[in-house]
């Protein structure tokens, strides 16, 4: 494989920031300079993304985040998913004449999670004080910052939705009536007065840094931003993609009485490498079960670009979405056979599956005292929620509509070795109307569960929804590697395509980025209106007339995307040495990666 690159990797010594946005890396990376270590740079980052990705992430939306301390050598997870509201019932649902839960409007929010996690982690882990951290988006907003085309297609294509059902939100996207034009000034100055009023109360709080931070995650969740949202939603009905109007559940108590928290990582080995990811409230553990299945197969005798790569690739993710689908849920709230999913025994088991030719079937694994979630999954996945003309929600890419939201990434390595990867989502322009006075919008999470009782993935009262979300970590012999993209359900599978190439096939960070890549569609989508599509996948035409023949010779149904249409992965390494690597993909001409 060519040593050629669309751009340089990364490499420096005293840290590095990739992200999907240019402005929100060279934030971070500022942060960086001053002094701040990876975690202050990450939640710096973060909040310039909610400025300047607005149609992929918010500040009352979700993220989960991996982080690694230098000074205790630990790895852990950092969880801000909101949980649903305690109203949330299936009922609240099917009394409305719903089957599924709409992937937009108010009836779909969970608590806002992203806001408090950030906070969570710059309390904890970094050094500086909120106003440091949010300053550079405060600028941002109220100063303005060159408008993405993509955003600026965005808002011209809900600008008459927006004027006609979500006026709060025409007043902030579209002022003066006007769409804002590719590349202009936008503003966001209400975000930026609530951003600066938040600053002000850790400024002017009692105690040390921590207690000042969590004054204004007080007030987040119980002062003014509280109360603003819950004078909106008391009287509010919005249209939504039901084509109804429907009101929140939440309630100020949910709001007040949630926390963002830490909890353990999961963790496979792989050909010496510990991969973590996050529990299964997330997609996360898909990829270890995938990487399970993959342990039985030469991949390093197999062309990383070639047919019977993808193929068997393809065939072990479909293997592993199609547990995710049975089996993934909230561990607060169901039992999740996790020890079973990732044994090897189980792995072994399942790659005897994947034949030579594509699999048509959902092939759920038949876990012992579990069979009858794999039973429900099959039910599911042939049923028709009789949802016409509405496009699912996620991922946005090239070759997909602009109306869809999505989710950004970062990666962030200091000078100490701490490191950070997160995966911001939810909380888009196109979920929810803006709050007046707020500048944002709330999150449309809620529509990941089902309104089926029974199920890990049931509609119920302060329950994390599975959510896509899935940032990875992996270590070996004293190398260290984050890395993630967006994607809804195509972020394990662009991440895990990645990561096998690097392991297996020597490609290097930016290498891996530019080689083309792939993603199956076979298995049940998270997003309304949770489409099944078996047997289909797409990839970018990079793979050559070739590969595409043959694959389609295997039964395959293959759609072929724009050139640079797939994947949005960025990835941060730190070898043992203390050389430290960062890259970003040039798809979407967005992501950068700064170091030096």
């Amino acid at each position: 494989m060519s040593d050629f690159t669309t751009r340089p990797e990364i490499r420096g010594t005293f840290g590095v920031v990739t992200s999907t946005h240019w402005l929100a890396s060279a934030v971070g990376f500022g942060i960086l300079e001053k002094g701040g270590n990876a975690f202050d740079a990450a939640v710096a980052t973060a909040f310039a993304l909610q400025i300047v990705e607005p149609h992929l992430n918010g500040p009352a939306g979700d993220m989960p985040a991996i982080l690694h301390s230098a000074q205790t050598g630990e790895t852990t997870v950092l969880c801000a998913q909101g949980v649903s509201p305690e109203a949330a019932t299936i009922e609240a649902f099917t009394d409305q004449g719903l089957t599924l839960v709409p992937g937009s409007g108010l009836l779909a929010t969970v608590v806002p999670g992203a806001f408090d996690g950030w906070l969570l982690m710059l309390r904890d882990h970094g050094t500086m004080g909120l106003r440091e951290v949010l300053q550079p988006a405060i600028d941002y907003a109220r100063d303005g910052h060159p408008i993405l085309p993509r955003v600026a297609a965005t808002i011209e294509d809900l600008r008459g939705f927006f004027e006609a059902e979500w006026p709060t939100s025409a007043a902030v996207w579209t002022p003066g009536g006007q769409s804002p034009a590719p590349n202009a000034l936008f503003k966001n100055p209400d975000l930026a007065a609530t951003y600066d009023r938040l600053a002000t109360v850790a400024d002017t709080a009692d105690g040390d840094r921590a207690a000042r931070i969590d004054a204004a995650r007080d007030e987040w969740r119980t002062g003014f931003v509280a109360q603003a949202i819950f004078d909106y939603l008391k009287d509010a009905h919005v249209m939504d993609v039901s084509e109804k109007k429907h009101g929140a559940l939440l309630a100020p108590a949910d709001m007040a009485n949630w926390r963002a928290s830490y909890e353990q990582t999961l963790t496979l080995d792989y050909h010496g490498w510990t991969v973590h990811k996050t529990q299964a409230w997330s997609q996360g553990p898909v990829l270890l079960q995938a990487l399970s299945i993959l342990k039985n197969f030469d991949l390093a005798a197999m062309d990383p670009n070639g047919a019977e790569f993808v193929h068997v690739v393809t065939e072990a993710m479909k293997l592993a979405y199609a547990d995710r689908e049975a089996y993934y849920g909230d561990p607060d709230f169901s039992e999740i056979p996790m020890d079973r999913l990732l044994s090897d025994d189980y792995g072994a088991e399942r790659a005897k599956l994947i034949g030579a030719s594509a699999s048509m079937d959902q092939r759920p694994g038949r876990v012992p005292g579990f069979e009858h979630l794999a039973d429900a999954y099959l039910a599911r996945s042939v049923q028709d929620f009789g949802v016409a003309g509405v496009a699912a929600q996620e991922p946005t890419m090239a070759h997909l509509t602009e109306k869809r939201g999505d989710t950004v990434h970062l990666d962030v390595i200091d000078r100490w070795g701490n490191m950070v990867a997160a995966t911001p989502s939810g909380g888009w322009l196109q979920s929810s109307p803006v709050i007046p006075g707020l500048g944002f919008p709330l999150n449309s999470r809620a529509q990941m569960f089902w309104l089926t009782d029974g199920l890990p993935t049931s509609m119920g009262p302060k329950r994390r929804p599975r959510t896509t979300l899935t940032p990875s970590f992996a270590e070996k012999d004293g190398a260290r590697l984050a890395f993630g993209t967006p994607g809804g359900d195509q972020q394990d599978q662009w991440q895990l395509i990645w990561f096998l190439r690097f392991v297996h096939h020597g490609l290097g960070l930016q290498q891996g980025m530019d080689a083309p890549l792939f993603h199956t569609m076979h298995f049940q989508g998270s997003f309304f209106p949770r489409e099944v599509k078996p047997g289909e996948m797409m990839l970018e035409p990079a793979f050559g007339e070739t590969v595409i023949a043959d694959l389609r010779n295997r039964g395959h149904i293959v759609t072929v995307s724009d050139p640079w249409a797939v994947g949005r992965l960025t990835a941060a390494m730190r070898e043992a040495n203390g050389i430290l690597r960062a890259a970003a993909t040039p798809r979407l001409m967005q992501a950068y990666a700064v170091g030096r």
